[in-house]
């Protein structure tokens, strides 16, 4: 019986070291997450500053609740998730981010029409913002 416990112990010896312990990253530097949040972003910047796009609220709504589903089944708990959604530095980080790409792309305060053609060129190539828009 000394010899089953031994093998057993020595068994779970050697599947708890060649099992590698993953620390997760934090959730605010996941890819799949912040594009997601990107994308969510920046299709609200450009449909807020273009009358002639409007939101599809219910394809941001699953495609929010999409990435919230990938965190947790990626291992983040709610209150990790919660903690991102209510993070402002994090929201601010990535408005700023937002807007200097629209802005190199003619879209700006300045020029405000360029929200409408980044917009249209967004639901045209049917990228992961475009997705969440639709022309009027």
């Amino acid at each position: 019986m000394n010899s089953i416990c031994k093998k057993l112990a020595i068994l779970a010896v050697a599947v708890s070291i060649s099992t590698p312990l993953v620390a997760l990253q934090p959730l605010h530097e996941d890819r799949t997450v912040i594009s997601g949040f990107y994308a969510i972003g920046f299709a609200d910047l450009v449909r807020r500053n273009c009358d002639d796009i409007s939101p599809r609220y219910i394809r941001a709504y699953n495609y929010l609740k999409a990435l919230e589903k990938y965190a947790l089944k990626a291992g983040y708990s709610e209150a990790q998730i919660e903690e991102l959604t209510d993070n402002r530095e994090e929201k601010e980080i990535l408005r700023v981010r937002i807007e200097a790409d629209l802005a190199s792309r003619g879209a700006s305060p300045e020029t405000p029409q360029g929200y409408c053609t980044v917009g249209r060129e967004e639901i045209a190539k049917n990228s992961a913002a475009g997705r969440l828009l639709r022309a009027k």
